[in-house]
């Protein structure tokens, strides 16, 4: 976005090192560890407390796309790969000092032993297929060595300290290790053969630095498979990047994510909250990338879990919610091409008599998606909801017409196939599952919220394409307007949402009777949108439904908490959808990762949309800037965060008002801006009509911009800049550190 007008004054390295993760401790559990990923591979870097095993820094290793067949599961699970472990000559001691730096992307530690001192630098190379660790030792710790060992040969204290699920599949397997011109291999086979395997290949050269002093590199790199191919592809991306100068190769990587991180930025005044949201930046990019593996529920840090595969019912689409208004479209991809690489696959999901125009998804799978349809119906109408907003966010037409508009128009006649004309007259759903309410009871209800809303959306928003004239241009113009008759008249006819005095219901005649950890029921409010707080009546509706969901307290969750957010500041209730997101952290783990009975990437992800929702909002052609500030949120600014229609926007929060706007469009779409700008305004830049109340439509071409000014701005020097910091909450996460909350004096290096 041009800056002509205004200055951008960020220091991206100290405002995102005041958030780095940090420890003065040393982590001991996948709770507190330090995490680096690449989008495909990743490690889980921690400690361990046992006297015998003080002296080993673990580097438990995953990669995202390594699953083994499992006779008794459902699917091929994922399963762990090994661990790399540091083994030094003393014990690890105090001082220690851990630091994950966001913008280099890198985990710098200084460890004091009791034998020495080493240093290191670990990173996951984000243009390349490996893990990298630069260390140096003192003279009392030079016999330190990096052992690397397949799951089965870690040391059961390791496992025991790492708690096991006894619901997890781990496959027996078998190692074959080899070094070949000084690249050590070990191809693992997961037993019975044919069940999968996993190739990992690893090197370590001694350098002299420019000082002078020595450092060891040592370079691993993980492949999926165990045969010939899989290990020949670990052993090139091995010796790729040790035939690099070391400074040259982490040069690439930090370069990606210098550029990754500028895509958009945005600062707040709970320096908490703005910490969180940072990591979730840096924890997506490492979770996933454009032309990765979908982003199931834990990303490449596998760990003890009873869910080691991609879960529907709402952990995909939530983990995917950040990446639209944060301007970080690419990473939305990997679940766009998961769609269309397996669409067969969803129409084979449905029954053979719906194949012909039908498609769906269960529950949960692994990353083939078979997964078939049972009595949970809507969940791939709720992918498609992502892969709009991935649409509307871009603009992206071939995304509609060649992905979107079909998959959609499967995932709904699919439900079209499920209705009953019942004797009202209108169109009714079987008894289908609302996911998550009732679990253990298998129930089901009829005409349920969660389904009869994603059908009522899937139908509105196959209409609203097919007035486009790529789609009309694209579609047999006759078979077209037969869809369009039926999904009109589904509209006319479904059943409505069911709703009582407490507001919606689970579903017909089951109001919500009990503590509910899942916002299924309130899917039309959020993330649908097909009910509004713009409309007084169903304002009162989303109102009441939220204060009845929370009033019962009951099962919540993570998940709980960012929906709940949400749902507030569409209400434009900010300081309500501060205390869910306060309450949110209590729930995270010290590293802000998030886990229940196994880890769950969603929920800390969901939060950091949740923070979106409180800056900028927007619905079809409506764009809404600071619509649910908190009370004691005087200062926010953002910068290009991206709203549907494709545009990208900038404000300044000053003094409790919006200071100045811009507005950016890629597309040339339509737009009503909303905002507290109720005053005189200045346009400065662009075309913008007054509608009156803060309101303004927007006439702007592709790749024009419109910058707003409050008049009392008008002549002052405009600067996009964080807002201060309240300093003994800098560097929050990391190691448990709850005291910080409370003000008490630390020193923060």
């Amino acid at each position: 976005m041009s800056t002509a007008l205004w200055q951008e004054n960020i220091d991206w390295p100290s405002f995102l090192g005041r958030h780095d993760l940090t420890w003065s401790v040393k982590p001991v559990s996948w709770d507190q560890g330090a995490f680096i990923g690449n989008g495909w591979i990743g490690a889980m870097i921690y400690c361990e407390e046992h006297r015998l095993k003080r002296h080993v820094l673990r580097f438990v290793l995953g990669r995202t796309d390594v699953t083994a067949k499992d006779g008794d599961s459902p699917f091929p699970p994922r399963v762990p790969v090994g661990e790399l472990h540091l083994e030094l000559a003393g014990w690890i001691y105090q001082p220690i000092s851990l630091r994950l730096h966001l913008w280099d992307a890198e985990l710098r530690a200084d460890i004091t032993t009791t034998a020495g001192h080493v240093r290191l630098r670990a990173l996951a190379h984000r243009t390349e297929m490996t893990i990298g660790v630069e260390l140096e030792t003192s003279d009392g710790e030079r016999d330190t060595a990096f052992n690397w060992y397949a799951h089965h040969e870690v040391d059961r204290i390791f496992k025991h300290a790492d708690g096991i699920n006894l619901n997890q599949y781990i496959p027996e397997s078998e190692v074959v290790r080899a070094v070949t011109d000084g690249v050590h291999t070990a191809a693992e086979t997961f037993l019975p053969e044919g069940s999968g395997g996993c190739a990992t290949a690893w090197s370590e050269r001694e350098e002299t630095s420019v000082d002078g002093s020595g450092r060891r590199l040592f370079y691993l790199s993980i492949q999926n498979g165990a045969d010939a191919g899989a290990i020949e592809r670990a052993v090139q991306a091995v010796n790729k990047a040790s035939g690099q100068s070391w400074d040259v190769w982490l040069d690439k990587h930090r370069s990606w994510w210098h550029d990754y991180y500028r895509q958009s930025f945005l600062s707040i005044p709970d320096t908490m909250l703005e910490g969180f949201y940072w990591i979730q930046m840096y924890k997506l990019a490492s979770a996933t990338s454009e032309d990765g593996m979908l982003l199931d529920n834990q990303g490449p840090w596998m760990t003890a879990t009873p869910w080691p595969g991609v879960w529907f019912n709402m952990n995909v689409q939530m983990a995917y919610s950040p990446v639209y208004a944060s301007n970080r479209l690419e990473l939305g991809q990997s679940l766009v091409q998961a769609m269309r690489n397996r669409f067969q696959q969803l129409i084979g999901n449905v029954p053979e008599a719906m194949r012909a125009d039908s498609a769906g998804l269960g529950r949960s799978c692994s990353y083939d998606l078979d997964c078939p349809v049972d009595d949970e119906k809507g969940n791939l109408i709720w992918v498609c909801h992502n892969i709009w907003r991935q649409y509307r966010y871009s603009m992206d037409i071939e995304l509609m017409q060649e992905l979107l508009f079909p998959l959609l128009k499967r995932a709904v006649q699919h439900h079209i196939h499920l209705l009953e004309e019942g004797e009202d007259g209108k169109l009714h759903l079987p008894p289908t599952i609302s996911p998550e309410y009732g679990s253990f009871l298998q129930l089901t209800v009829p005409d349920c919220h969660y389904d009869l809303a994603l059908l009522m959306w899937g139908c509105r928003t196959l209409l609203r394409m097919s007035e486009c004239s790529e789609i009309i241009g694209s579609c047999d113009e006759s078979e077209l307007q037969d869809d369009c008759k039926r999904w009109r008249s589904v509209l006319d006819r479904l059943a409505p949402l069911p709703v009582d005095e407490t507001g919606f219901m689970v579903g017909g005649g089951q109001p919500l009777e009990f503590g509910h950890r899942h916002f299924s029921h309130l899917m039309a409010a959020f993330p649908l949108q097909l009910v509004s707080a713009d409309s007084p009546d169903e304002r009162e509706l989303i109102a009441a439904s939220l204060r009845h969901w929370f009033s019962m307290e009951g099962d919540l969750r993570g998940f709980s908490f960012t929906g709940a957010a949400s749902i507030a500041a569409a209400l434009g209730w900010g300081d309500e959808a501060h205390a869910y997101l306060q309450s949110l952290i209590h729930l995270l783990k010290p590293n802000t990762m998030y886990k229940e009975a196994g880890p769950v990437i969603e929920s800390p992800l969901a939060g950091a949309e949740a923070i979106h929702d409180m800056l900028l909002q927007s619905r079809g052609d409506t764009v809404a800037v600071f619509p649910a500030m908190p009370g004691g949120w005087r200062e926010a600014s953002f910068h290009q965060l991206r709203a549907e229609g494709a545009f990208l926007v900038s404000a300044v929060r000053s003094e409790g008002r919006t200071a100045w706007i811009a507005v950016r469009s890629l597309a040339g779409s339509p737009c009503t801006l909303m905002t507290d700008m109720t005053g005189c305004v200045n346009i400065v830049r662009g075309t913008a009509r007054p509608l009156g109340d803060g309101c303004f439509e927007l006439k702007l071409n592709a790749g024009e911009e419109l910058l707003l000014v409050a008049e009392d701005d008008e002549g002052e020097e405009l600067v996009l800049e964080p807002v201060a910091t309240v300093p003994h909450m800098c560097g929050f996460f990391g190691s448990y550190k709850p005291w910080r909350r409370y003000g008490l004096p630390v020193e923060r290096k």
